[in-house]
């Protein structure tokens, strides 16, 4: 080989050789024969160019031949530094400009660029090269060498990502922008400007050769307001950048309370009224809309008692409402009528009442109070009912934190203002040292296993109480003695015919029309429901959606949250006393925690080789709780998670989707209609979790496959899947799984499931 003149056609040769030594899978020979070839070179450099431009077919994945060849002549140039023969000059621009036109992505660019010295040519000449793939189409391979070699802040944002968000390259817009904050406010602004209702996305699309014709939900303002919010909160940007999207998730939430307080009736005036106020903020958009709404929902008054209270000009609002404030003393009229407080004797003959007097609750906001709280709970043998409560978001950004932790004994509750004993501050007024005893108390209260904390639902408080502070971090893998009741609860509805409490159920709960005191009819789920069941009387939720940010907390308030916490210990009594007649475990203990399905991927399995022979999930549980059949559970996809929803229908599950353009409000309508449980990812997470029963949301990786998404389902649900269940739900019933499941559509991850 040291005799040869490397021509074509030895190149040539020599790639077959090369080629048959890589179908045989021998690498070590590979890297002997390039070796080899390598000490005889005179100009490694442009030998490797020569030998990659024999053939057209390299591309840059990390496991090509192309990569395992450049990879060896970089290793054997960096052991021989002196053998960089090309140093500058026009020649090695003109090496440079044949490696750029060899690839311009992946693992083979990183190795060219390096040996090349591509990111010390000439900027403009590097800046041409990406305009050359672009103005090709080549869309991709633009924006990933744009972003390889720094070029950015000298390209066009607009022209580079618009390309990309049509083809839905999301993650490569993330990556492009990534290190630039300027660009991420334009960017945020950018698809700001295209919720506008007058942008067109086909005739923007035309502008760019090679993409396909635009469906006309592409990009809708679902989509949108999704990747900006996201972006949002990824780089801490200013909310003000994106109004128009801002302005529609509020409305959103405009249009949520509405439902909440006039058609569903579960919200109380006070509560509503807060929640309005701070959703419309100054903004006079939202105002108008809101005065819309309330034309919508309510009546003209209400409509012009809000205009009033905004200060809208007379001249913008609807003629009926305009009309309606002729009469001057409508302002006093209204807010007599509306200022009427709901009647809290009426809802006490229908819902669970504490049973401890009123002086019985503490409400903790200095350090002396944190010490006898402390004092009391943590004994070995304490039973406690825990439980969390914070502003509900409606969507909102950033992420929920805890604003009262409640602590029930049997004789006492505990509130523990979080926004007082948490409020960071020095040491020297103690501020510090209030909030360090905090934190420890909780600490030492969950990872304590000889008390028992009653929960339900706990992984979600556990997960806001991490959110609140930092050093709450990892609180989750520690929790020990932990009874969460949400997973007794899924038990007793899974026995037929279960014996309810003492007392029936009351008759105003029932489905129907509102009943003669006025209360609006209510389907109980999650804690609500399991009190019911148990104690007779179900939760008052009507406090449930307050603003537990704001201080002082009302009285209702006040008895909703001791109430919240209480009902567990008596819910828990019950069960003890005669677990067989629930069809329970005579120890309640050893139902399955909570924190255990937070991390399904690390929980110990049974070995079960059927399932792996046949390549199924295998969502078999360690904790002796009976698993459901995938034909006894029914789910409802975000539209984001349409791949999942594919993958769980053909496992048996029962599955409906959201369309494109399905509000996420249309996912907690039908969850709590049919009973079904919410897979969704993102921020809709948090408000469809505040929509439905505890446990009847759960939120999905978007990162991974639709495999790995599904079998953390399963196996938090404690889903079986059997052979026989595979495909036993007929694919056609739903049109969204018609074309990726015939025939060769197929795509391989399904294949496997009957391989």
């Amino acid at each position: 080989m040291s005799d040869m003149n490397h021509t074509e056609q030895d190149h040539s040769e020599i790639l077959s050789s090369l080629q048959s030594l890589w179908a045989k899978k021998d690498v070590l020979q590979i890297r002997q024969v390039v070796g080899q070839l390598i000490s005889t070179l005179e100009e490694p450099l442009v030998a490797l160019l020569d030998l990659l431009e024999v053939t057209s077919t390299w591309k840059g994945k990390g496991n090509s031949l192309a990569v395992l060849i450049a990879n060896e002549f970089q290793q054997w140039l960096k052991a021989n530094p002196d053998a960089r023969q090309v140093k500058s000059g026009l020649r090695l621009r003109k090496l440079q400009g044949r490696a750029l036109s060899l690839v311009s992505e992946g693992q083979l660019l990183d190795l060219l660029s390096d040996m090349y010295r591509i990111a010390e040519a000439d900027r403009a000449f590097l800046l041409g090269q990406v305009t050359h793939l672009h103005r090709s189409g080549k869309y991709k391979e633009a924006a990933i060498m744009a972003t390889r070699l720094g070029l950015q802040p000298d390209l066009d944002l607009e022209e580079m990502c618009t390309p990309l968000l049509f083809m839905e390259r999301f993650n490569l817009v993330e990556a492009y922008v990534a290190d630039y904050r300027e660009l991420q406010c334009r960017l945020v602004q950018m698809l700001d400007g295209w919720s506008a209702s007058n942008f067109n996305a086909r005739k923007v699309s035309r502008q760019y050769i090679g993409l396909p014709p635009v469906k006309p939900d592409k990009l809708n303002m679902k989509t949108l307001s999704r990747l900006a919010f996201k972006l949002l909160e990824r780089y801490n940007l200013d909310p003000v950048l994106c109004t128009n999207l801002l302005n529609q998730r509020h409305l959103g939430t405009l249009k949520y309370l509405m439902y909440k307080r006039f058609v569903e009736k579960s919200m109380t005036h006070e509560n509503w009224t807060d929640h309005v106020q701070s959703t419309v903020g100054q903004s006079r958009w939202l105002q108008d809309q809101l005065i819309t709404l309330l034309v919508r929902y309510s009546d003209c008054a209400t409509a012009g008692r809000w205009a009033l209270h905004f200060g809208l000009p007379k001249e913008t609002l609807p003629l009926a409402v305009a009309d309606s404030l002729e009469d001057l003393s409508i302002q006093d009229q209204l807010s007599a009528n509306e200022n009427v407080p709901d009647d809290p004797q009426t809802r006490k003959e229908h819902f669970y009442q504490l049973p401890i007097p009123r002086d019985k609750i503490h409400f903790l906001r200095s350090a002396g109070d944190l010490s006898v709280c402390r004092e009391r709970v943590l004994k070995d043998g304490q039973v406690v009912g825990v439980d969390m409560e914070w502003r509900p978001m409606f969507g909102g950004l950033g992420k929920q934190t805890v604003s009262l932790v409640q602590l029930a004994l049997r004789e006492e509750v505990f509130l523990l203002d979080l926004l007082q004993l948490n409020a960071p501050g020095a040491g020297a007024n103690g501020t510090q040292r209030t909030r360090e005893e905090l934190i420890r108390f909780i600490k030492d209260l969950f990872l304590c296993a000889a008390i028992t904390k009653l929960s339900y639902s706990v992984l979600g408080d556990i997960q806001n109480l991490e959110a609140t502070d930092p050093e709450f971090l990892g609180l989750e893998k520690q929790t020990r003695g932990i009874l969460d009741l949400y997973t007794v609860h899924k038990q007793l509805q899974r026995v037929p015919h279960r014996p309810r409490g003492k007392r029936e159920p009351v008759d105003v709960l029932a489905d129907g029309p509102p009943s003669e005191d006025g209360l609006a009819p209510q389907s109980e789920k999650g804690l609500s429901l399991l009190v019911r069941d148990i104690l007779g009387k179900p939760l008052d939720k009507t406090e449930q959606l307050s603003n537990w940010d704001k201080r002082p907390l009302r009285e209702q308030q006040i008895l909703y949250a001791a109430a919240d916490a209480y009902c567990l210990l008596e819910v828990y009594d019950v069960l003890r006393q005669d677990p067989a007649r629930f069809g329970l475990n005579p120890n309640l203990q050893q139902c399955p925690k909570s924190d255990s399905k937070a991390n399904p991927e690390k929980r110990p399995r049974p070995k079960n080789p059927g399932a792996r022979r046949q390549n199924l999930p295998d969502t078999g549980s360690d904790t002796g709780a009976q698993p459901i059949p995938p034909r006894q559970f029914s789910v409802i996809c975000d539209n984001m998670l349409q791949g999942l929803g594919r993958y769980l229908r053909c496992l048996g599950v029962d599955v409906l989707m959201l369309d494109n353009d399905d509000e996420h409000r249309k996912a907690a309508e039908i969850a709590r209609r049919d009973g079904r449980v919410i897979l969704t990812c993102g921020l809709p997470y948090e408000t469809l979790r505040s929509q439905v029963g505890e446990g009847k949301c759960f939120s999905v990786d978007c990162s991974e496959k639709a495999r790995e998404q599904a079998i953390k389902v399963l196996t938090h649900f404690n889903i079986r899947v059997a052979l026989t269940d595979v495909f036993s739900r007929c694919q056609v019933r739903d049109p969204i799984h018609v074309g990726a499941l015939c025939g060769h559509r197929v795509k391989p991850s399904l294949t496997r499931l009957w391989a």
